[in-house]
C-alpha cells in the first residue's frame, strides 16, 4: 500500500456523529496505518469536529428557541472558539411536530457566544445552519446586550414574529469585547435577507412557516434592516449569506463585523485536512446519504476536490447513495460504498451503523489497499 489511510467523514446524521463514523471505519482497517480527520460543513457537527482534532468541550446555560433552558456545548483552543448555532437555537432542539416559525428565537446562540468570550475566545468560528428561527439575528443581538424596544419602550416579543412591533433599535449596550473580537461566519449559504430568495421565503417553510407567515415575517425582517442600519448597523441585507439561519447572517455581517467563509473549507482547515493529506495513499469520506445535496458546499465534495487534486483516491462512504457514477467521478470520488450495499434494510442501517461500517471497511479495504 502507498501509504496510510486518511479517514475524514461527515457524521451519519441521525446515527453517528463523524468522530464515531471515523473510528468505526478504522476499526475495520486493522494493521493499516490511518489518520483521523473527521469533519462537518460548518452546521451541526463542527462543534464534535473541533473537539476531534484537540479543541476543548466547553458547555454553557442558555436559553432554547421557545425558552426552555438547556446545555449547549462549544469548543475552545486557545483564545479560538467554535461556537454552533444549532446546538442553542436549532431546529432540532424543538418538540417533535411543535415547530414556531414566528416566537422561535437566536437568542440562546447570543449567550453561547458571550460565554465563549468568557471563556477567553478572541476569535469565535460562529457555525451556522439547522436553526429553528427567522429572526434576523434578533435574538442574537439581545443576548449580547443590543435593546429592541417596541412601542412606548414596552420590551419585544421574542421571534420573527416579533419584529412587527418593532420601535427602536439600541446598539450601545452591546458587549464591547465584540469590537476586537473576529468573528468568522461559517456558512454555504448565499441568500440575502430579503425577498424571494430570502430568509423567509426559502427556508421560512422548512420552519413550519405557510404563506401567510411567510410574507409577514419577510416584511419584519425589512423593518428589522432598516432598524438596523438607522442604529448604527452596516446595510447588509443584501450580501450573500445574510438570509443564513433566519438571518443571523445578517446580523452577524451588520452589526458584529464577521467575515464569511465557506463551512466546509474552514472546518478542513480547522481539523488540519491538508497537512494530514501528503502521503495518504488512500482518502475516506462520506456522510449518512451522499446525493446532489452532496455536491453543492458539503464537507465529502470539498474533501474528493482536495484529494484529487493531490492524486489521492478518495472513496465515498455512506448509509445510501443516489448518485450516478459519472456524477462521483467529475466531483473527484474514485468509488463510492454504501452500508445499503451490505444490509438492504435502511431502518437497520440507522440502528446499527457502528457494527456495519467496519464491515464497510474491510469491503474497501479487499478492492482498494491489496
Amino acid at each position: 500500500m502507498p501509504g496510510p489511510v486518511l479517514i475524514a467523514p461527515d457524521k451519519f446524521k441521525g446515527s453517528l456523529t463523524a468522530p464515531e463514523v471515523a473510528n468505526a471505519l478504522a476499526a475495520g482497517l486493522p494493521g493499516v496505518e490511518v489518520r483521523l480527520a473527521p469533519i462537518a460543513d460548518g452546521g451541526d457537527g463542527t462543534v464534535d469536529a473541533a473537539i476531534a482534532t484537540g479543541y476543548r468541550r466547553m458547555q454553557a446555560r442558555v436559553t432554547g428557541p421557545v425558552g426552555a433552558p438547556l446545555a449547549a456545548d462549544f469548543a475552545l483552543l486557545g483564545d479560538q472558539a467554535v461556537v454552533e448555532l444549532a446546538s442553542a437555537s436549532g431546529l432540532a432542539l424543538l418538540p417533535t411536530r411543535e415547530l414556531a416559525p414566528m416566537t422561535a428565537s437566536s437568542f440562546g446562540t447570543g449567550e453561547l457566544i458571550r460565554a465563549a468570550l468568557d471563556a477567553g475566545a478572541r476569535t469565535i468560528v460562529l457555525g451556522v445552519g439547522g436553526s429553528a428561527c427567522t429572526d434576523g439575528g434578533a435574538g442574537m443581538l439581545a443576548a449580547l446586550g443590543a435593546r429592541l424596544l417596541a412601542d412606548a419602550g414596552r420590551p419585544l416579543p421574542p421571534g420573527g414574529g416579533g419584529l412587527v412591533e418593532l420601535a427602536e433599535v439600541d446598539l450601545s449596550g452591546l458587549d464591547p469585547r465584540l469590537a476586537d473580537a473576529d468573528i468568522v461566519l461559517a456558512s454555504d449559504v448565499d441568500n440575502p435577507l430579503l425577498g424571494e430568495r430570502g430568509a423567509a421565503h426559502v427556508y421560512g417553510p422548512q420552519k413550519g412557516a405557510d404563506p401567510t407567515q411567510v410574507r409577514l415575517l419577510d416584511a419584519a425582517l425589512r423593518s428589522w434592516s432598516g432598524a438596523v442600519t438607522r442604529a448604527g448597523g452596516r446595510e447588509a441585507a443584501d450580501e450573500p449569506g445574510a438570509g443564513a439561519a433566519g438571518g443571523v447572517g445578517y446580523a452577524a455581517l451588520a452589526v458584529l463585523g464577521a467575515r464569511q467563509r465557506p463551512g466546509a473549507d474552514l472546518v478542513l482547515e480547522l481539523v488540519g485536512f491538508d497537512a494530514a493529506l501528503p502521503g495518504a495513499g488512500l482518502v475516506l469520506t462520506g456522510e449518512g446519504s451522499v446525493d446532489e445535496q452532496t455536491l453543492h458546499g458539503k464537507g465529502p465534495a470539498a474533501v474528493a476536490a482536495r484529494a484529487a487534486a493531490a492524486g489521492v483516491p478518495a472513496i465515498a462512504v455512506a448509509g445510501r447513495c443516489s448518485l450516478a457514477p459519472e456524477r462521483l467521478r467529475d466531483a473527484g470520488f474514485a468509488d463510492v460504498f454504501a452500508l445499503t450495499d451490505v444490509e438492504p434494510d435502511p431502518q437497520r442501517c440507522i440502528r446499527e451503523a457502528a457494527d456495519l461500517l467496519p464491515q464497510l471497511a474491510r469491503h474497501i479495504a479487499a478492492k482498494w489497499l491489496v
